[in-house]
């Protein structure tokens, strides 16, 4: 299939995987990098031999540009992406979609009115851990699934990451950050969500950042960092999930289990594309699955290829913008239940996205 020309608007932290990445894909041609910063963006064009480094307005103005790939910060997702749309390109968003559910629906809301697609990240559902154990699910492996279980645990990105303050801004905290893997892995696997209910608290009103660019500055923590949710989904499952940035001394717990009437399935880590599955079944002991699905490396950009496909060849792209609006609710539905001390009924639904497909069965020889 002929190409579709990309170009990448933020050219911070996060983006030096997807231009790695972005290069690779044969169903993409990547053209062009925008930043607020024209420095910046000469320098990832200087980076990766590309001929054309922009303003973001100068991207949007090109005709040549079909998708824009979009990794400014969380704030600015949403902004971005309805200038992309009202530009007549495509968009894929980093995580998460928008901020606010309002904003939200007017990304998808406008992506309907000029025929345009729209897809968010994560994508990692589309790598071999989850899809392996997806399929082991279809396959009938644990049963009727009954329940499924995450844990995000960690003690805050300020002791690494080099500008942590938007993590502690409305629109972050550990559900806004890291939810969304966790989420979609779950829509993935169970299915769209019914209603959800939780708690969430600010244990510290004041962070202090140890890395190295601004170590020592003092941050104001705007949000929650420890979220505790119940989920009901409509296939009848239940699941807990939890969040927290401040899990300070580390812990044990696993990333993803679910449990069904036949088996339980250990689920691997959602923010990674491979990872290790287990099985086990009534009656017997864990057991080490091998993946069935390939895309096991940090494959950012495989879901940009995926909805260039779609573009191309009609069909719906898997990491679309109607599940990522579907995880946004949520999350903003866990904070809403632990302020109104009651479930939130969800507004929205999605379809569980097509699985990827497997890889070949081995010849025998």
């Amino acid at each position: 299939m002929k190409p579709v020309k990309v170009g990448v608007v933020g050219c911070g932290n996060i983006s030096h995987i997807y231009f790695t990445n972005l290069k690779t894909y044969p169903e993409l041609e990547l053209v062009a990098a925008a930043d607020i910063d024209l420095e910046r963006a000469k320098m990832r064009a200087e980076e990766f031999g590309l001929a054309k480094a922009y303003t973001v307005e100068q991207l949007m103005a090109d005709p040549e540009i079909e998708i824009v790939v979009n990794l400014t910060f969380p704030k600015a997702h949403a902004n971005v992406c309805l200038q992309a749309l009202e530009a007549g390109k495509h968009v894929y968003v980093e995580k998460p979609l928008a901020v606010t559910r309002e904003e939200g629906k007017r990304v998808l809301e406008l992506a309907a009115e000029k025929g345009l697609r729209v897809a968010s990240a994560p994508e990692t559902f589309l790598g071999g851990g989850i899809q392996t154990c997806r399929k082991l699910i279809d396959d009938g492996a644990i049963g009727q699934p009954i329940s499924i279980s995450g844990f995000m645990m960690g003690g805050g990105p300020e002791g690494w990451h080099p500008d942590p303050e938007f993590f502690y801004e409305i629109g972050g905290g550990p559900m806004f950050d890291m939810g969304p893997y966790y989420l979609t892995a779950y829509i993935t696997l169970l299915g769209p969500i019914r209603r959800v209910t939780g708690s969430a608290v600010i244990p510290y009103p004041e962070r202090v950042i140890t890395s190295e660019k601004k170590h020592g500055k003092v941050m104001k923590v705007e949000t929650p960092t420890h979220i505790a949710g119940v989920i009901d989904f409509e296939s009848g499952a239940v699941g807990t999930l939890i969040t927290s940035f401040d899990t300070k001394a580390g812990t044990s717990l696993p990333n993803i289990e679910v449990h069904g009437s036949a088996g339980s399935l250990l689920v691997p880590d959602p923010n990674t594309f491979g990872g290790t599955v287990k099985l086990r079944r009534l009656g017997g002991e864990w057991e080490e699955i091998a993946l069935t699905h390939g895309s096991t490396d940090n494959n950012r950009g495989i879901g940009v290829a995926d909805m260039a496909r779609a573009i191309r060849e009609g069909g719906e792209h898997r990491a679309n913008g109607a599940m990522a609006y579907h995880v946004l609710e949520a999350m903003h539905g866990f904070h809403d239940a632990s302020r109104d001390g009651k479930h939130y009924e969800m507004e929205s639904t999605c379809l569980r996205p097509a699985p990827m497909p497997a890889l070949e069965e081995t010849p025998a020889s």
